[in-house]
């Protein structure tokens, strides 16, 4: 029987950005849930071999696609909520490594940041709220 999780990981793509866009804000914002949720990634892999493979998440993870303005009311429920969160901004496809990333979103109020993805872990009704009437990413 599969476990029933009590938390939610959810992350939420634009969906007019090119597949790699996607592909990479994925993979971007996931990293700050993984890095600041203790006990959300797992012991690492071992084949049969005796080869050693990285950790993954302990649950699983569910990608959701949103229009710009889907994504703006994403974000304001999530702040509302003080769920801590993962961003990725326009501006970021731009930047060249984390100074000037961080710097990027720093200089954009909440409400004007150009969001493209964003990723976040709390309690799987507080999620659904959050994602509501959003569709998973096909």
């Amino acid at each position: 029987m599969a476990p029933v999780w009590d938390t939610k990981i959810a992350v939420v793509v634009r969906e007019d950005l090119a597949v790699w866009q996607k592909l990479n804000v994925t993979a971007f914002v996931v990293s700050g849930v993984a890095a600041t949720v203790d006990g959300v990634v797992g012991e690492n892999y071992r084949d049969a071999t005796g080869n050693e493979y990285l950790p993954m998440f302990r649950q699983p993870v569910l990608v959701f696609a949103a229009s710009a303005d889907q994504l703006t009311k994403v974000h304001e429920r999530a702040l509302t909520r003080e769920v801590p969160m993962a961003v990725y901004t326009e501006e970021l496809f731009a930047t060249g490594h984390d100074d000037d990333n961080r710097a990027a979103v720093a200089a954009v109020e909440a409400e004007k940041l150009t969001l493209v993805g964003l990723a976040l872990r709390a309690d799987r009704r507080i999620v659904d709220k959050i994602v509501k009437g959003l569709a998973l990413h096909p």
